[in-house]
């Protein structure tokens, strides 16, 4: 789920499953692209590892073939849709709703549905969370952030130390940045450090670096200074571009709100 995936996922007049690509939250990005008091988070992401799609449909069809489900297949895209838009609107229960309506029309979404996992992490349902992204990381073995978000919803169960000990370990991300934040939560780093680093590399570099540096002072329950990445991330160009709202989470002390072309920060404390 890398970081920078694409929300708006196109639904084909072929039934197949809805696949995320692995590597950015424009959804919040994942993509992967984000908002935290309920906004969202948008991650836009480059696929890690792409799936095979000729293999996808051909299951895919061969599934709706015998039990009729190509309508199934179609109304469930369409709930995965609507959820994302909610989610965006900052109705994250309503997101939820919808990505288990999906499921329920189409029990092979779940197995993609890291959507889920993010609307999961902001209402506080860390245990579905991270079962959830860990069912995607079954998927995609290569899915860098879907690891790192499964680390971020165990750290809130179990604190960050015993997280560490169950953490998903994914292939190699062809984005440095990546890399280093993988191994930061991993095995333990310096948040400013990966920042610095990449504060004069590309655009989405420093925003990746100040997002994840945002998230591990969040799964260390240091408040300010995930508050100053977090909103770093957003107010950075490549952030504002994208259109990246980020909800506040375990503390819910103010709303950052990104719209795609301008930044507008509202903060409320």
């Amino acid at each position: 789920m890398a970081i920078s995936r694409s929300m708006s996922p196109a639904i084909s007049s072929t039934p197949t499953p809805f696949y995320h690509s692995s590597s950015s939250l424009s959804f919040f990005p994942k993509t992967h692209h984000p908002s935290h008091l309920f906004q969202t988070i948008t991650f836009s992401t480059t696929p890690n590892c792409p799936r095979n799609s000729k293999t996808s449909t051909s299951v895919s069809g061969i599934w709706d073939a015998i039990t009729g489900g190509a309508g199934s297949s179609r109304e469930a895209l369409i709930a995965i849709r609507r959820g994302m838009v909610l989610f965006r609107q900052g109705d994250v229960a309503g997101s939820v709703a919808e990505f288990d309506n999906a499921i329920q029309l189409d029990p092979r979404q779940k197995a993609y549905l890291w959507q889920r996992g993010l609307s999961l992490y902001y209402l506080d349902r860390f245990e579905e969370g991270a079962e959830q992204f860990r069912i995607d990381v079954a998927q995609n073995p290569n899915d860098t952030e879907e690891s790192i978000w499964c680390f971020l919803c165990e750290a809130q169960l179990y604190g960050a130390t015993e997280a560490r000990k169950r953490f998903l370990e994914v292939g190699r991300d062809p984005r440095p940045v990546m890399r280093e934040a993988y191994n930061m939560f991993k095995d333990g780093g310096d948040p400013e450090k990966l920042v610095d680093v990449f504060s004069k590399g590309r655009e989405s570099e420093y925003f990746y670096a100040s997002l994840y540096a945002g998230l591990y002072y969040e799964s260390q329950n240091e408040t300010d200074k995930a508050k100053v990445h977090l909103v770093a991330s957003c107010k950075s160009p490549y952030g504002e571009r994208s259109g990246w709202m980020i909800i506040w989470h375990p503390w819910r002390k103010f709303i950052v709100s990104v719209e795609t072309g301008s930044c507008k920060l509202n903060l409320t404390l």
